[in-house]
């Protein structure tokens, strides 16, 4: 394996599922253990027409398999290629990275593989060439579990010696039952832990023998090693949560909330512009509670005080100047004055909102918080703050107690609040949660039938959103480039990776890069993409 450089820190992996480039709705279908989740097609296509499935996904999982863990910290030119193939028999040990889940748990194998990159140790690109792999999983819903003891599983039979971290890893006994094997389990976010269990199953490599020892490993910055492409980075403002909704279980996994100090986050956020990140994804549990636990306590960063309280951190990091998208928050009546900032241009005009449902009956059921805020209201007053916000959310479906009343209830909330971009679940118990013990399941078939009548009613709303924008200009951020097709595959500020849609640019110049902002006219859109020309 190729050792860390400065030009490996952030090196692009590659997607998962090369883009279709046909001029329909191009489907995120990646169908393996490692991103399981395949699209269904809607229920109102006709039989001639080319699949167009539920683009947008209900979670933002950023799974991430053993070859996908390695291509980050590979180095990109054959030189490093030939200087692996060639490594002298003492060369570092190799460690094999498979992380699950959300955008949560991928910044915790970031911090992992940094960490375990800073002692020297290399990044194994198969099972076989590891010395160990690592399974980082999820244990959100049950799928997730499933998925989670399978790759465990495979870790096993392809290499042997496996230590397993993150939120399943609250199951330890679950997981050593199913896999006595395994060498260690941490839970969620034990970065000192499973640092610690991989130096005692595979030691540190002893520098002065390591010939392939490349002493850049020690200038890794505050940033790390990321595993999302060098243009964008997820940043992780806090850690647990202090609600208690009855359907999920994420505090047993990962705690109340924990806020870093201010000054922490900016200083990693510069880092990461400096390192050349066009665009911060801002993470956590809950996004707008950042700093509660802190008591919005004081830090100094470049020598001014800041708060840290979820309004004074947007406005910090406005003034790095590259975009910045807000995911998981929630409608507190403070977020006004984020939206007021997304108004002046200071934000991307993007909020990701977890309603979860409309009814508030359910939402009193689910224990979600500012279940009984008029959120139509809210909507209502930030678009006439910022008239180009966009929002996105996810809903339950189907939860215990829901009757045909509630779940059209959600449908008429939809149509009202006509939001850009909805992901929804189905209803599945998780072991733990509250709510499996509430009364009236639904059965299996109705909650699949009204999943199938949401989706396709937000697929309506979405095409007619995405046809007002034909006509208009957008700059965009490249994120890949079909170089025979000429086309290159972008977002909006409307547009999450990974979970929303893109904008497919025709006619491209070999000038046009990954990574760079075009200005672009948008000729067409389908229910969930735009497609746009560029002038250059």
């Amino acid at each position: 394996m190729p050792n860390i450089s400065t030009e490996s820190v952030n090196t692009t992996i590659a997607p998962s599922q090369p883009a279709s480039t046909s001029s329909a709705s191009m489907p995120k279908d990646t169908a393996t253990i490692f991103n399981p989740a395949k699209p269904t097609a809607t229920p109102a296509q006709s039989s001639t027409d080319s699949v167009q499935p539920y683009h947008h996904k209900a979670n933002h999982n950023q799974n991430r398999s053993i070859e996908q863990s390695s291509d980050v910290v590979a180095a990109a030119s054959a030189k490093a290629t030939a200087a692996t193939i060639n490594a002298p028999v003492n060369a570092a040990p190799k460690i094999g990275f498979v992380s699950l889940g959300c955008p949560k748990a991928l910044v915790d194998s970031e911090r992992i593989i940094t960490e375990l990159s800073r002692d020297g140790y290399q990044v194994a690109s198969d099972y076989e060439g590891a010395d160990l792999v690592v399974v980082n999983t999820c244990g959100f819903i049950e799928s997730a579990v499933q998925e989670s003891l399978d790759a465990i599983g495979e870790a096993i039979s392809k290499n042997g010696k496996v230590i397993v971290t993150g939120c399943l890893g609250k199951e330890a006994e679950k997981i050593r039952e199913m896999h006595p094997a395994v060498l260690a389990v941490t839970g969620a976010h034990a970065y000192d832990e499973v640092i610690t269990a991989v130096s005692q199953h595979v030691p540190k490599p002893n520098r002065s023998q390591d010939a392939n020892y490349d002493p850049k490993i020690d200038l890794i910055n505050e940033a790390g090693i990321k595993l999302t492409p060098s243009h964008y980075a997820y940043l992780k403002i806090s850690e647990g949560c202090n609600h208690r909704c009855t359907f999920c279980i994420i505090p047993s996994l990962r705690g109340d909330l924990v806020s870093r100090p201010i000054d922490s986050v900016m200083n990693e956020a510069l880092a990461l512009k400096n390192a050349g990140v066009k665009e911060l994804l801002i993470i956590s549990q809950d996004t707008s509670a950042y700093g509660l636990d802190l008591k919005y306590r004081t830090s100094f960063w470049n020598g001014m005080p800041l708060k840290s309280k979820f309004y004074d951190l947007c406005q910090a990091l406005n003034d790095l100047g590259i975009w910045v998208r807000l995911h998981y928050v929630y409608p507190y009546p403070h977020v006004d004055k984020v939206v007021e900032l997304m108004g002046e241009k200071k934000l991307l005009p993007y909020l990701d909102i977890p309603f979860q449902h409309a009814s508030h009956r359910i939402l009193k059921a689910m224990k979600r918080p500012a279940h009984s805020e008029n959120t139509l209201a809210r909507i209502k007053a930030w678009r006439e703050i910022c008239p180009d916000i966009v929002i996105r959310s996810t809903f339950v479906v189907g939860f215990p107690g829901e009757t045909e009343e509630d779940f059209q209830c959600l449908l008429d909330w939809l149509v009202e609040a006509r939001l850009d971009r909805v992901g929804a679940f189905t209803y599945s118990e998780v072991e733990g949660a509250v709510a499996n013990d509430l009364p009236n399941h639904v059965p299996a078939d109705v909650k699949q039938e009204r999943y199938e009548r949401l989706m396709t009613l937000q697929q309506d709303i979405s095409a007619q959103k995405l046809q007002e924008k034909v006509g208009k200009t957008l700059m965009v951020l490249v994120d890949e480039i079909d170089s025979e097709e000429g086309i290159a595959i972008c977002r909006s500020y409307a547009d999450a990776p990974e979970i929303d849609g893109h904008v497919y640019v025709d006619d491209i110049t070999a000038q046009v890069k990954v990574g760079q902002f075009l200005t672009v006219t948008i000729d067409d859109a389908s229910e969930y993409d735009l497609f746009a020309s560029y002038k250059g």
